[in-house]
């Protein structure tokens, strides 16, 4: 694949079925690479919890696909508020926008499909009128996620951990 080019369009509950597919890609590909502690190694779209979240961040805020070459490539929803495990960490103290569910069709891989969602959050939060995007994200193993953040203009802010098994995750921020 050359130079693809990536679009961004608001998404519905008709995609639902993509983005599951991209998060099972993700899965799939995590799997492949023996890095089984963010997401597991089943498909996401077999977890009745995972399919109630992504729909639940829908119907609270926006969600963008980006397309790539008229392909849908990657998701991301964006809300006013981190989901309810980070409620124990203290609030930002200002109006934010939060990311949710960023995953992409691991197919497109190293093609920006990610960064460009990234680029639109920011580009949405500030139009808004809001000065804060954050996002969480998974922060063991290798920290490669947190690094892939902290490379598209995020600092890591807080660091928690959720459930018995005491999952390692990371709060980043970016101004926008």
């Amino acid at each position: 694949m050359g130079v693809m080019e990536i679009t961004i369009r608001d998404g519905g509950p008709d995609d639902v079925p993509a983005i599951l597919g991209m998060l099972d890609s993700s899965v799939e590909w995590l799997v492949s690479q023996g890095r089984t502690g963010q997401w597991g190694s089943k498909p996401l779209s077999e977890s009745p919890k995972t399919v109630e979240s992504v729909v639940r961040y829908m119907e609270e805020g926006a969600v963008f696909i980006a397309e790539a070459d008229g392909v849908a490539a990657a998701t991301l929803t964006l809300t006013d508020a981190p989901g309810a495990y980070l409620s124990h960490l203290p609030p930002p103290g200002e109006p934010e926008r939060y990311i949710h569910w960023l995953a992409s069709d691991r197919r497109f891989k190293g093609h920006g499909v990610g960064a460009a969602l990234l680029a639109h959050a920011a580009e949405v939060t500030r139009d808004a009128g809001v000065a804060l995007l954050r996002v969480d994200c998974y922060a063991g193993a290798d920290g490669r996620l947190v690094a892939y953040y902290e490379a598209q203009g995020f600092s890591p802010t807080q660091s928690y951990t959720v459930g018995e098994n005491q999952w390692p995750g990371q709060v980043l921020a970016r101004r926008v």
